[in-house]
C-alpha cells in the first residue's frame, strides 16, 4: 500500500534564516516558522490562541533564496515532507529532531515586507510581490504553447442525469 508524507504550512519566521554550506559547497538553510491557531472557548467565551513552532530545512538554490529574501516576521508558504533524524548531544546522548524538508517555498506578503533594500533585481527573479520556488525538475521545461481553444459545451446526454448535482460525498 502506498503512503503519503506531505506537509503544507503557512507561517511567520521567528528569526532570520541560518544558511550554511556543506564541504561540497551545497547550501543548507534552517528556518523556524510559527503557526498560530485561534478559537473561542465554548465555556468561557474567551478567545484562545496557541502557537506551534516548526523547524524547516531547505537545500541548494532554495536555501540561498531563503537566506537572501526572508527575514524575521516574514510570512512564507512551505510544502514538503517530515523527516526525523537522530543525532548525539555533547554528552553522547541520542537526540531526535523532526523537521520539514521543504520541496516548495513561496514568499508571501508585499514588497514592503521583503528584506534586502530597495529591491535590486527582485523584479526579475521573483516577479514583484513574491515568488514560488520548487526544486528543479529532472526534465527540461517544455517550450511555450499556443493558447488552447475555448472549450465547447458538452452535448446533452439522453440518460436524464444532466441536472444532477456534482456534490459526491466521497
Amino acid at each position: 500500500m502506498a503512503s503519503v508524507n506531505k506537509v503544507i504550512i503557512i507561517g511567520n519566521l521567528g528569526r532570520d534564516p541560518e544558511v550554511r554550506y556543506t564541504p561540497s559547497g551545497a547550501a543548507v538553510c534552517n528556518l523556524r516558522l510559527a503557526t498560530t491557531r485561534n478559537w473561542k472557548n465554548r465555556e468561557s467565551g474567551e478567545r484562545q490562541e496557541e502557537t506551534e513552532w516548526h523547524s524547516v530545512v531547505l537545500y541548494d538554490r532554495q536555501a540561498e533564496i531563503a537566506g537572501e529574501y526572508l527575514k524575521k516576521g516574514r510570512p512564507v508558504y512551505i510544502e514538503g515532507r517530515l523527516k526525523t533524524r537522530k543525532w548525539q548531544d555533547k554528552d553522547g546522548n541520542d537526540r531526535y529532531t523532526t523537521e520539514i524538508v521543504a520541496e516548495t517555498m513561496q514568499l508571501l506578503g508585499g514588497r514592503e515586507s521583503m528584506g534586502g533594500g530597495e529591491g535590486g533585481g527582485m523584479d526579475e527573479e521573483m516577479g514583484g510581490g513574491g515568488g514560488g520556488y520548487s526544486r528543479p525538475a529532472a526534465r527540461p521545461a517544455a517550450p511555450p504553447r499556443a493558447p488552447a481553444p475555448a472549450p465547447r459545451p458538452a452535448p446533452k446526454s439522453s440518460t436524464g442525469f444532466d441536472d444532477m448535482d456534482d456534490d459526491i460525498p466521497f
